[in-house]
């Protein structure tokens, strides 16, 4: 067979078998498509599809393949970050600042301080750490990626729940804007290089220079011409943020970030996410299930994916509990906000992906990561349920 059927098969695999787990166990429950998707991709990896079978797995998934296959994921996780940065509720989260900083500082904050705790556990042993790394930079990215909270997945969740357009679904949704920003903020300065320290501060101060005109000109724009130069703005900063080291990825958040959701229509900016999510996005999952790595030992890997659970539900637990005491929030509101802030899929799963690319974390390390992103997200809906279940008095309650 020749390269081009070789990548319809693949692609055929990446569409049927998730759908397939998805529609027949009937999982939306506790593990929507989009997880189902990331778990797939992980079984099709070369730690498991790979160990069992592993001529069909070179066959199906050889380098020719991959390489197209990652042109469609790189595209397709760029235009979901810029729908993420585009989507950040900052006007909001301003207009109630002092509870949304509380609040946001809190539930990113103390899951930091225990994901990067259980990073130096991690520290002293060989295998976990990426060769590119400093310590610093390795203990800061594991406790960022359990800190995050992945908005374009909290919004599917809370539409899910019926809580989205509540006054406490836009309460949780600032706080995970403001997060959002920290932990884009925080890559960029992993990231920074200070051999080519030149190119990232001569990339910065041409974005903000550039993206002054930029929305001066989305302003005057008719809205349908809206849509194309977004796109064309976001190959440019997702250029420009590569070729000065900081990956294309944060050059996406940063082209989305400086334009304003008013500027489009909600139903479409709904419309392409779910559009993106459905066509390209499950590319990227395969993708990143091709780079799992279970070298440092299968048990050792799942001790230390718990080991990172641990720290990121306790964490995001604990400090929305602490805010909670100090806005003196009702009974139970600490809690349901804590569990809807740790769903981390897909947000996590990029940064994981960037600090891989960059070498700061292992192979191994970004499978564990992956695990305990999976397991963080499908946890949120079994949970959440029953307490909005007994809590329906809070959801339409203005704070």
């Amino acid at each position: 067979m020749n390269t081009t059927e070789i990548y319809l098969i693949a692609m055929t695999i990446i569409f049927t078998v998730p759908y397939l787990i998805w529609r027949v166990a009937r999982t939306e429950y506790y593990a929507p498509l989009v997880v189902v998707q990331i778990i797939t991709g992980i079984l099709l990896g070369p730690g498991i599809l790979g160990a069992v079978f592993p001529d069909y797995y070179q066959f199906v998934f050889n380098p020719d393949v991959i390489k197209s296959l990652n042109g469609i994921a790189w595209w397709a996780v760029m235009l979901f970050v810029w729908i993420a940065g585009i989507e950040l509720d900052i006007h909001g989260a301003w207009k109630h600042r002092r509870e949304s900083s509380i609040s946001a500082g809190l539930a990113l904050g103390v899951p930091l301080l225990f994901g990067a705790i259980a990073a130096m556990l991690l520290l002293p042993h060989t295998g976990w750490m990426g060769p590119n790394a400093r310590p610093w930079q390795f203990v800061l990215g594991i406790g960022m990626s359990c800190a995050v909270t992945a908005l374009p997945i909290l919004i599917l969740f809370m539409e899910k729940l019926e809580i989205l357009r509540q006054p406490i679904g836009q309460r949780i949704l600032r706080y995970a804007s403001l997060d959002d920003i920290a932990i884009w903020g925080v890559l960029a300065a992993i990231l920074m290089d200070w051999q080519r320290v030149g190119k990232q501060v001569g990339f910065l101060i041409g974005y903000a220079l550039i993206g002054y005109g930029f929305r001066r000109l989305m302003v005057w724009l008719e809205p349908r011409d809206r849509w194309y130069v977004g796109l064309i703005w976001l190959a440019v900063c997702g250029f420009g943020a590569d070729w000065s080291g900081l990956h294309f990825m944060v050059g996406a958040f940063l082209a989305g970030v400086i334009m304003d959701a008013k500027w489009f229509d909600e139903k479409q900016m709904d419309l392409l996410r779910h559009h993106v999510l459905l066509v390209a996005m499950p590319v990227f999952f395969l993708s990143t299930g091709l780079r799992t790595n279970w070298a440092v030992g299968g048990s050792l890997v799942f001790v230390a994916a718990a080991l990172l659970l641990v720290a990121s539900v306790a964490g995001k637990l604990i400090g929305t509990h602490i805010a909670g005491r100090i806005l003196k929030w009702q009974p139970g509101e600490a809690s349901l906000i804590g569990w809807l802030l740790q769903t981390k899929a897909l947000i996590m799963i990029i940064f994981a992906n960037v600090l891989l690319d960059k070498q700061i974390i292992s192979s191994e390390t970004f499978t564990a990561l992956l695990l305990m992103a999976v397991a963080s997200t499908m946890l949120t809906v079994p949970v959440v349920s029953p307490k909005l279940q007994r809590m329906r008095g809070l959801i339409g309650r203005e704070h």
